[in-house]
């Protein structure tokens, strides 16, 4: 009796902790299951969310009317609401949400209870994440970057050229300030043409929606910092871009804006706080007659970031001042907009698989948020890069926002790259200027040794022209030969290369040097109806063919090119119109020639032998002829000669 009666009690136990257990899970499983998905919210940001991050901190901006006096509720495993943040506008809250490790991906129900006890549903999704922070691999040395502005490359999809809704609307091919028609698809489509041509990374211009009522095609005035513009297609062609790179081992590279929005952001009808924007209260006075002369605008003096006797009269306008009228400054220093840039930039970086962000007009936002910024994106993905512009010819300035400079104000940007305009133009200087003690090639020499004062040259990002300067091709007087040797040049230099498309077939702004709608033309071959096509050759002039050889023998060397990526430089001071810069690592050697003289001239190789290269069979890169580095070197005409020891 008396073990029977211990079994009895044993078994109830068990009952009555299996019942426990089932009523456990059964809650467990209510509060991760969704019935119905609601979507009573006008807005919440950012759309959704993933687990696993390092910082579990999320916050969630929520737009609505009368929102602001609602009393949200979160019942879901693992999150947990943990302060409700009221705005100046009545129509907004913050919701600060602790996500931690015990989170499951899956959808659950934010629930607002109004003033009058009716609720609202808002139905929240986490994602789990694709690849493991680890996998975010950025661009570096080894990469060759083909930058593209989308609305004038390629038309893949004419169904979106006309949009309705949009402020803007139509296409004009004639106009240089018009939307074109250009898309992402229109990008994806020519892949093939791009890694052909020995590129590894595409950067587009930004193609967020800019529903603006003129100029929007370029894109950086944003207003939806989650919404890709419908002109250039859905969130899925954005993510079918990126995908199809990644299949072909190739990155992407978003363009983003911290410092600015456009002046029609959906925000800029009900702004949250009162210092949302620098200078709010100005405009808000003044927004009815808004234009130039009454814009707080910048100064545009960045070496107020560094410059120990600057008055702070001058800092401030430079910071706060808006960049044009039509882009209003958000102000970083309120920490809800800080938490929403940062938010903006890593939920990108996971919908897409980024391989890179480039930060437009890095110096005019608060640079201490910067720091901010590039340190949260860099903390969740440790081998990822971002690219700053700092429009500087001062290398100290340039040096000034790489990580790990040591700057005498103890200031730590986390940007890993910025972007080498001094070097840009040394280039364009040097082969532009006739020869003499300090004008020429020298330049390039002297620009190059400024690499002292760099943290990382290497990870800085050189270029020949960019979108919003003039094609290279016209910087040097439309001089084939020059053009040729700049863009070698930057190609076996110690950085990361980007090339502006078009520059390939030696596109130009020769009708109205520096106009923006000129130097951004239209791809030939990028519409139908297109009587000259780059993409496959049709119609090209032969300097345009072979600029296009050209480049593609360069950059598909530079692919597999250790000594390129990162190996010892070495040059040598310009000597005779000539200029002579090696790259080494292991067996491979690499040497960039560059002649001035339009007469044959016969180089004494006795003067460079520390590269070692005495007796060695050496392949040239374009030609593809050997030949054994002897005494002697016989350079028959003015240009370029690139060899390497890679047989």
């Amino acid at each position: 009796m008396r073990t029977l009666k211990h079994i009895l009690i044993v078994l109830i136990v068990i009952t009555v902790f299996s019942c426990k257990n089932d009523t456990s899970k059964e809650k467990e499983t209510i509060s991760e299951t969704v019935t119905e998905i609601r979507n009573d919210i006008e807005r919440v940001e950012p759309p959704n969310w993933w687990i696993d991050f390092k910082n579990q901190k999320l916050q969630l901006l929520v737009k609505h009317p009368n929102i602001g006096n609602a009393t949200p509720i979160i019942s879901y495993a693992g999150v947990t609401l943990e302060k409700v943040n009221k705005a100046n506008s009545p129509n907004y809250l913050f919701l600060d949400l602790d996500i931690s490790e015990a989170a499951k991906a899956g959808k659950f129900n934010i629930k607002f209870t109004l003033e009058d006890d009716s609720e609202l549903i808002q139905t929240y999704e986490l994602k789990s994440r694709k690849n493991p922070a680890e996998a975010y691999v950025g661009f570096d040395s080894s990469d060759a970057i083909y930058l593209i502005t989308p609305d004038r490359f390629a038309n893949a999809n004419p169904e979106n050229d006309e949009v309705g809704g949009l402020l803007e609307q139509g296409i004009d091919r004639t106009n240089g300030y018009a939307r074109h028609g250009g898309d992402i698809q229109g990008i994806t489509e020519h892949l093939d043409y791009i890694e052909d041509m020995g590129f590894t990374t595409v950067w587009p211009c930004p193609v967020l929606v800019n529903d603006m009522p003129s100029g929007s095609y370029h894109g950086y005035a944003m207003t939806d910092f989650y919404k890709v513009d419908p002109r250039f297609g859905t969130l899925a062609d954005y993510k079918t871009l990126a995908d199809e790179l990644r299949n072909r081992d190739m990155k992407l590279i978003m363009d983003q804006v911290a410092n600015h929005c456009g002046l029609e952001h959906w925000w800029m009808k009900d702004l949250p706080f009162k210092d949302w924007v620098n200078y709010q209260d100005y405009y808000e006075e003044n927004k009815t007659n808004w234009n130039r002369e009454t814009t707080k605008m910048s100064n545009h003096r960045r070496t107020t970031n560094q410059d120990p006797y600057a008055s702070k009269k001058d800092y401030l306008e430079m910071a706060h001042g808006w960049f044009v009228p039509s882009m209003p400054d958000l102000n970083q220093r309120n920490p809800f907009m800080a938490n929403y840039i940062i938010q903006n930039s890593i939920w990108w970086v996971e919908m897409l698989g980024l391989g890179g962000i480039r930060q437009d007009t890095y110096p005019y936002s608060d640079k201490d948020f910067m720091s901010n910024w590039a340190g949260a994106i860099m903390t969740e993905y440790p081998n990822f890069s971002i690219v700053g512009e700092e429009w500087s010819y001062n290398p100290l300035l340039i040096a000034y926002w790489q990580e790990g400079h040591v700057n005498k104000d103890g200031y730590d940007s986390n940007l890993k790259s910025s972007m080498d305009f001094a070097m840009q133009k040394n280039i364009v200087d040097a082969l532009n200027e006739a020869e003499s003690w300090d004008n020429g090639l020298v330049k390039m020499y002297q620009g190059l040794a400024n690499d002292f004062a760099y943290t990382s040259p290497k990870d800085i990002m050189a270029f020949p022209d960019n979108h919003d300067m003039s094609r290279i091709f016209t910087q040097l007087k439309g001089d084939v030969v020059n053009t040729k040797m700049a863009l070698s040049y930057l190609l076996m230099m110690p950085r990361i290369p980007q090339i502006y498309y078009g520059t390939e077939i030696l596109m130009d702004d020769f009708d109205n040097p520096g106009d923006h709608g000129l130097i951004r033309t239209d791809f030939p071959g990028g519409w139908q109806g297109d009587s000259v096509n780059a993409f496959t050759g049709e119609g090209l002039t032969d300097s345009q063919k072979d600029m296009q050889i050209f480049l593609k023998k360069i950059l598909n060397y530079r692919k597999t090119s250790e000594a390129i990526h990162n190996g010892k430089t070495m040059h040598y001071a310009p000597l005779s119109g000539t200029y002579f810069l090696s790259r080494t690592k292991g067996d491979e050697t690499v040497v960039h020639i560059l002649n001035k003289n339009d007469e044959p001239i016969e180089i004494d190789l006795n003067n460079y032998t520390e590269m070692g290269l005495k007796g060695k069979t050496l392949k040239n890169v374009i030609s593809g002829e050997t030949m054994i580095w002897g005494d002697n070197l016989e350079l028959k005409s003015k240009g370029v000669t690139i060899l390497t020891t890679k047989l």
